[in-house]
């Protein structure tokens, strides 16, 4: 199949196209620049490979956790091509593929929630595939879940905003940890091949976000008492 995969959860976007076998993969650091950077982004990186959009056959995106406003740009986009084109869609959990562009076979992925939180989720590899062990959840770094037992592999911003809580939590069981990793629409088309092949893709009406938190931001007082 030729897919497109985005990732557009964090301050960075991210963009995926496997064509004919081959893989090509672009980044940036994007803060509030995912609604005018992604649409040209992905021209850009169809026109490198010599393909056009309707040379695909799916889009899948990171749908969540994350930034609310990067997500509702990546859904707005992936819902209009794919709506354009008559393609399915596939929303990937934005923990699990971080998880998936790691080597570990236990992943702990956590990601800065902001307001004193964080994103977190535990994976461990089954096969070729992945299974979500420690269920996607926002938490503070005082009621940071157990893990089930084994040696864990951790990455994402929740490491760099968190290290202390964590390693104390997880002393013993925490192996590694990699801050600087993020969501990647690499992992997103790791999770998405197969999902596609298997016949997992819906219509582009039917992409849902994962949202694990309705509150975006503190107010004043809450900012002033933090």
């Amino acid at each position: 199949m030729n897919l497109l995969t985005l990732d557009t959860s964090t301050d960075y976007l991210s963009l995926a196209l496997h064509y004919r076998g081959d893989t090509l993969l672009r980044d940036w650091h994007a803060p509030q620049k995912h609604a005018e950077l992604t649409l040209p982004q992905i021209q850009l990186l169809l026109a490198e490979a010599g393909a056009s959009l309707k040379d695909l056959d799916g889009i899948a995106l990171a749908i969540g956790p994350g930034s609310f406003t990067g997500l509702r740009i990546g859904c707005g986009i992936v819902q209009g091509l794919a709506f354009g084109l008559d393609i399915p869609t596939l929303g990937v959990n934005t923990l699990a593929a971080l998880a998936a562009d790691c080597p570990a076979p236990r992943v702990l992925s956590v990601l800065d929630a902001r307001m004193g939180e964080l994103y977190l989720a535990g994976f461990e590899r089954q096969g070729d595939g992945w299974q979500e062990v420690v269920a996607t959840q926002v938490c503070s770094p005082q009621a940071l879940p157990d893990l089930p037992p084994g040696d864990w592999y951790g990455v994402g911003s929740g490491f760099a905003v968190q290290a202390a809580a964590l390693q104390a939590r997880y002393a013993g069981q925490l192996l590694g940890q990699d801050a600087q990793c993020f969501p990647h629409a690499r992992g997103v088309l790791k999770l998405a091949l197969p999902a596609f092949a298997a016949g997992q893709g819906v219509p582009a009406h039917l992409l849902e976000l994962l949202y694990i938190r309705d509150k975006v931001a503190l107010k004043t007082s809450e900012r002033q008492k933090a």
